[in-house]
């Protein structure tokens, strides 16, 4: 049988802590001073859905609206290429769907006008609000499940793994001035359940080898570890990528940002698995004695 190789991955991680903590301040302050570009979900406004005979000129149909004074009109295939998708933020009004459908008809084109949607700002309001009180819940139950399941340290770990996964995906959308909607939000709460995946199968690793590696340091057990799961976790990024290629360039805009918010977080997610949660658990100096399963009639001291 091959000798596992045994990678050195903790002798990286004062490295690794000065670039999570750059790409963070980075986040943090692209969010404290441009914010997320809101889309319709969240700002409110008005949706109008058209269908054309021929396959439309979606740059055609963007131009058009925006001679008609429309400032950034998001227009996309919506199933096919005669269905478009107008989003418009701003006030919804009845009226702004009636001038976006005589602005399309004006050069002659049969369109059909097919559904009108509004988004009022007091409803965006809500949808960011309950969707930063699930993020919330959603770390709280993490952090109770992990400590459940291994041990406190190990839940922090997780815990602050998932924070600076989903800082960093929102900092790269705020930086690149991506439009963040509810499809975006799902891929960071996707997000959270990859990562902490991940992290689970490293922990579950770690808990193992502490308890039968008798004569290594942390740090060593740690290493260990991580490289028995390297190739699986090397293995379940890249086949995950590979779908989100996909959906990335053949999946059409109404999910570009989805795939990209996912594809973000999968990279940085294998990353934090591996360097985030192991680092913090060293840091809180996590040791064998943390994890042995006391025995009746025994203390934990006493076991071999």
């Amino acid at each position: 049988m091959t000798e596992l190789k045994v990678y050195n991955f903790m002798g990286l991680r004062k490295i690794a802590v000065v670039f999570s903590a750059v790409l963070l301040f980075a986040s943090v302050v692209s969010l404290s001073i441009n914010g997320l570009v809101l889309g319709l979900d969240f700002s409110g406004g008005t949706q109008v859905e058209v269908g054309y005979e021929k396959p439309a000129d979606l740059v055609v149909v963007r131009q058009q609206l925006e001679s008609a004074g429309f400032e950034n009109p998001v227009v996309v295939h919506y199933g096919s290429e005669t269905d478009v998708l107008i989003r418009l933020q701003g006030k919804p009004d009845q009226s702004v769907s009636e001038k976006v459908y005589a602005v399309l008809q004006s050069n002659g084109e049969a369109v059909e006008l097919r559904r009108v949607d509004f988004v009022g700002p007091q409803i965006g309001d809500e949808l960011r609000e309950d969707g930063g009180l699930g993020m919330l819940a959603a770390l709280a139950v993490v952090m109770l499940y992990v400590a459940v399941r291994f041990q406190f340290k190990f839940s922090v770990g997780a815990v602050l793994a998932l924070v600076h996964d989903v800082i960093i995906t929102l900092g790269v959308f705020s930086l690149a001035r991506l439009e963040f909607d509810l499809t975006v939000l799902a891929a960071v709460l996707a997000v959270v359940g990859y990562s902490l995946n991940d992290t689970i199968v490293v922990s579950d690793r770690i808990r193992e080898n502490f308890r039968k590696i008798r004569k290594a340091t942390p740090v060593e057990v740690v290493n260990e570890s991580l490289s028995q799961t390297l190739w699986r976790t090397i293995n379940t990024s890249l086949t995950t990528m590979l779908v989100l290629l996909a959906l990335f360039f053949i999946g059409g805009e109404l999910i570009h940002n989805f795939a990209i918010a996912l594809m973000i977080g999968v990279g940085i997610g294998t990353y934090s698995s591996i360097y985030v949660a192991a680092t913090v658990m060293l840091a809180m100096n996590v040791d064998r004695e943390d994890l042995l399963e006391p025995v009746e009639g025994e203390l934990v001291d006493d076991l071999p």
